[in-house]
């Protein structure tokens, strides 16, 4: 057969998912006649072999099937992608590349992410742009890089060495047992306490302590969750569980304690519980402790017990006792060890943002235009998801592959604008970045404010690309259109020749990557064509998004970038704090506040500012205060917190901790309704 480079299958392998966008562009059809709209028999399939000619495999080719758009049989797909155009193309391309799962969902730390990290390098220098970073080798002689490097805190342990012995007989991990997250390096071979639900305090004076309990140099094992009724469902909370089940403060509470070794079990017959082992990069439920940390399966955890215990009870007998506070810690046969032997490594998660430079010329070349979009994900959903989904491949195609695919088209029409015959004298220069680490709470946007490779006071704006792939009746979200003096009016003739409808919002905040430039002082413009039921779940396909919407957000992106780049003054930055806005819908409650960039080793997150009339200024909470709890359950930095808004509806009240000036203090928070666009 013949052969062809590489890019040009690439390119001839487009998805039959495009079948969803062709079917968007299309007229919708008239109305059936009576006649039309009578049931008809399905004819059944017939195939026919036809024999005895000879084919040659460079003349062979049958007729292309024309009709109905509806009927996948008689599609023309190549027809119909070219009436949506070379960028639809093009842009399409890109996004059921970056989504398909091959990418592992682009998570920060996984080959996916560094495969889609070259894939964005490869399409930058496809459309002209040169490295936008420095970097220096051993010997200190620098170089241009596409690539600006960094570490990402909170990586899962690495473990090196994990072994568990029981009556002589060696655990096999993965299948008996697994290493927690939250995992310290160390050794045991101690008694075994039973530590009930390991609560310090609970609904109606509950505990799973009492002063005589001694767990120091012990292997403690305790269930998760909280006490269950005769159904296995939580006796204190009619939505799955209460606070008192945080993992973190279980594990807090029996750290103090000083154990050698802390055993986690899920108890058996739970109804709204997990049923089997956890992985290790999934169950970082706070801060490493000094000690093992390790789960054990419900199988070999009940025959551990009915030997180690003086009853001979198994886990579910003793499950029983501690859901009615009969019993607290329990002290098994001293005679009965468990042997737990864990090394692990802390390391950070690498991590690198991709950029490229269209140089610009005259007066303007000295000032800059930043236009960009992230390039991660969730990978396969063990934060930032929903918890029902964890453990699944998340491809992430409007989120967001679809704005890093419209960052690479802008790039090469704004190459080909700057290098035309007719460009003006005088243009600001351009970076084009891909950010990494976005769901994870803006790591990679704030990285590289923290180290730009351009003064911040020559930035004229930036322009973040976010979930643009699902354009709905020609309209989309701006935000940061308050950020800079007569903002307005300098984008407004763009908006005009684009033919989109722009619902504007002020402010210049919110989860996404233009948060980190505004905080820094920076105009933005954040364009969002809208929320969806497949926000980060499994079902963000390349198959749902909207090429030919997609064309006219990369037409308007070019043509605001355009009017930006020879504008003579440098828009003048506003601040937008206090001023409210929209949010993205990722919940039905929004909180209403603006939380900060600053990465903090102490528990608990910081609020920058708070938006007037939302629940957060309703509670009186202020800029300044840092979140430690919400309904006991700790909230460290944003991925957190928007977990906990999924959990709630309007009208709900939460209680939640706070420092205050030094203080602790609690604040009752009623959740109003979120707001889109």
């Amino acid at each position: 057969m013949p052969q062809f480079h590489p890019m040009t299958r690439l390119f001839a392998c487009l998805s039959l998912s495009v079948l969803a966008a062709a079917a968007m562009v299309q007229d919708p059809p008239p109305a059936p006649t009576a006649k039309e709209a009578a049931p008809a028999e399905k004819a059944s399939p017939s195939g026919k072999l036809v024999e005895g000619e000879k084919i040659n495999p460079f003349s062979y080719a049958p007729k292309t099937a024309q009709g109905d758009a509806a009927d996948p049989a008689q599609v023309d797909l190549r027809k119909s992608l070219e009436a949506m155009g070379p960028v639809s193309i093009e842009w399409y391309q890109h996004v059921q590349t970056l989504s398909n799962p091959f990418f592992e969902g682009r998570v920060p730390g996984s080959r996916g992410n560094d495969i889609a990290a070259e894939y964005v390098e490869f399409w930058m220098k496809q459309a002209g742009l040169q490295p936008a970073f420095e970097q220096k080798d051993e010997k200190g002689a620098a170089s241009r890089s596409w690539r600006q490097r960094f570490e990402l805190d909170g990586g899962s342990p690495q473990v090196e060495q994990a072994a568990v012995t029981f009556a002589g007989a060696a655990l096999e991990r993965g299948t008996d047992y697994q290493v927690l997250g939250s995992s310290g390096s160390g050794a045991a071979n101690a008694p075994i306490v039973f530590a009930g639900y390991a609560i310090e305090e609970g609904k109606g004076d509950y505990t799973s302590f009492d002063e005589s309990a001694d767990l120091k140099g012990k292997v403690v094992i305790f269930l998760r969750y909280e006490p269950l009724d005769e159904k296995g469902r939580s006796r204190w909370s009619d939505r799955r569980f209460s606070g008192a089940s945080a993992m973190r403060g279980k594990l807090d509470a029996l750290a103090d304690r000083e154990p050698a070794a802390i055993v986690m079990v899920n108890p058996p017959e739970c109804r709204d519980g997990a049923k089997g082992l956890e992985q290790t990069e999934s169950s970082v439920f706070g801060p490493g402790y000094d000690m093992p940390v390790i789960q054990l399966s419900q199988e070999r955890a009940d025959s551990l017990l009915r030997k180690a215990d003086p009853e001979g009870r198994g886990l579910m007998d003793l499950r029983k006792l501690a859901d009615a506070g009969r019993i607290k810690c329990v002290d098994m046969k001293a005679d009965q060890t468990l042997d737990v032997r864990v090394a692990v490594a802390e390391k950070g998660i690498p991590a690198q943002n991709v950029g490229g430079v269209l140089r610009g010329r005259g007066k303007l070349a000295d000032e800059w235009l930043i236009i960009g979009a992230h390039y991660d994900h969730v990978g396969m959903g063990f934060f930032g998801a929903d918890p029902d989904n964890r453990g699944k491949l998340h491809p992430g195609a409007d989120d967001n592959a679809s704005g890093t695919a419209a960052m690479l088209c802008t790039a090469k029409a704004l190459c080909d604008h700057y290098n035309g015959k007719d460009a003006p004298a005088d243009l600001r220069s351009v970076v084009f970045l891909a950010f990494t680490a976005e769901e994870s709470g803006l790591d990679g946007s704030r990285e590289f404010v923290k180290k730009p490779i351009m003064p911040a006071d020559r930035i004229a704006a930036m322009i973040n690309l976010d979930m643009v792939g699902r354009l709905r009746g020609d309209e989309l979200a701006m935000s940061g259109t308050g950020t800079a003096e007569k903002f307005g009016d300098l984008i407004r003739p763009a908006i005009e020749r684009s033919g989109v409808t722009v619902k504007a919002d002020p402010g210049g905040r919110g989860p996404s990557d233009h948060a980190s430039f505004y905080a820094a002082g920076i105009p933005v413009l954040f364009l969002f064509t809208g929320n969806h039921g497949d926000y980060h779940k499994p079902t963000d396909r390349g198959h749902t998004v909207n090429p030919l919407g997609a064309a006219k957000v990369v037409g308007l992106t070019t043509e605001i970038a355009k009017d930006l780049a020879v504008v003579p003054e440098k828009p003048k930055f506003t601040s937008t704090d206090g001023k409210g806005g929209s949010d993205r819908g990722y919940a039905k409650v929004r909180l209403g506040i603006q939380p900060s960039m600053e990465k903090r080793e102490e528990p608990g997150l910081l609020i920058d500012d708070v938006s007037k009339d939302t629940s957060a200024a309703d509670a009186g909470l202020k800029g300044g205060d840092i979140i430690l709890t919400w309904n006991d359950k700790p909230v460290d930095d944003v991925p957190t917190l928007m977990e906990r808004l999924r959990d709630h509806e309007p009208g709900d009240v939460v209680k939640m901790k706070i420092i205050r000036e030094g203080k602790e203090m609690m604040v009752d928070v009623t959740m109003k309704a979120s707001k889109s666009g």
